[in-house]
């Protein structure tokens, strides 16, 4: 049987242009996927209960004041790496995200950097340590955090303290047991309590060791004092009395050294007796003992024979 070139030709050629033709028409008729704008932006921020320092809002207001917010905008002029690297720029950002979807969304993911701690040192030095052991800028934020005062210096702050304050965070009791940190000149640690009316000294924090981790070395000696604090209040001050101490010293193992509050000198002035009217005096006059009574007889008996003599 001899092919026909000529006609298998001509059916493909129509075959191909009937194709053509039919996915002409559907992106004709298909809407313009980069004219499609967004619709709504989700702005999803990790741990915004947890005593950060960024909200919805601020991410918001950053985003117009770049003039990248993308409600609004076309999809296709939304740059999420753009909005990405103006988050990052925050001191209090972690890490950003964006990604856009084709239904005209517009995601928005930040992790934050939590303070754990503020500082406000002798020095006059005002500023947070995040849970990285970072310097975080002073906020207008106002967090609910312990505040250590006292010799602080950044790397003191940030070696030293800054562990041992993601380890009080990091026990709701502890956490709201101590108010304050105080750290004196010689590098000894001070807690003020939230509870009583003492103070409690904790001694100096662990130094570097070669080959363990410092930050486990302080997280474990806080927990190791905080552990006796709470003993201490549970079978001591409970019965003793929240006020009866001054200082409690808890530096060394095995021992608690407390302290004792001055005792007030509380002068009593004793009420006057009543004066009662006696109906009969000589049930109540005192009489003298006879031994008493007889000497006196004998006195008077000596006088009268001088005299007669």
């Amino acid at each position: 049987m001899k092919l026909n070139w000529k006609r298998t030709f001509i059916i493909l050629t129509d075959v191909v242009l009937g194709i053509y033709i039919v996915l002409a028409f559907t992106a004709f008729n298909k809407p313009d996927e980069t004219a499609k704008k967004c619709t709504r932006v989700n702005i999803s921020i990790a741990d915004e209960s947890n005593n950060g320092f960024i909200t919805v809002a601020e991410i918001k207001k950053r985003l117009v004041a770049g003039g990248i917010y993308p409600k609004g905008q076309p999809l296709r002029y939304v740059d999420a790496r753009k909005i990405e690297e103006r988050l990052k720029m925050s001191p209090f950002v972690k890490t950003a995200e964006c990604y856009k979807t084709q239904d005209g969304q517009v995601f928005i993911n930040i992790t934050q950097l939590l303070p754990v701690i503020r500082i406000k040192a002798d020095n006059g030095d005002d500023y947070y340590v995040d849970d990285k052991n970072s310097v975080m800028p002073n906020s207008s934020y106002v967090s609910n955090l312990i505040i250590a005062s006292g010799s602080i210096t950044p790397g003191f702050a940030t070696n030293y303290i800054s562990p041992m304050g993601k380890t009080l965070m990091a026990n709701d009791v502890w956490r709201n047991l101590v108010e304050q940190i105080h750290v004196l000149p010689g590098g000894g640690v001070e807690l003020v309590p939230r509870v009583g009316d003492h103070i409690v000294y904790i001694g100096r924090l662990p130094d570097f060791q070669k080959g363990v981790s410092h930050e486990k070395l302080i997280s474990d000696y806080v927990s190791n004092k905080m552990t006796r604090l709470v003993k201490f209040y549970k079978y001591g001050l409970s019965h003793a009395g929240w006020n009866r101490y001054s200082y409690v010293n808890l530096e060394f193992d095995n021992q608690i050294i407390c302290k004792k509050r001055p005792h007030r000198t509380v002068v009593y002035k004793p009420h006057p007796a009543p004066q009662t009217v006696n109906a009969h005096p000589s049930e109540t006059t005192v009489k003298p003992a006879a031994g008493r009574q007889e000497r006196t007889q004998k006195q008077q008996q000596t006088e009268h024979k001088k005299k007669t003599l």
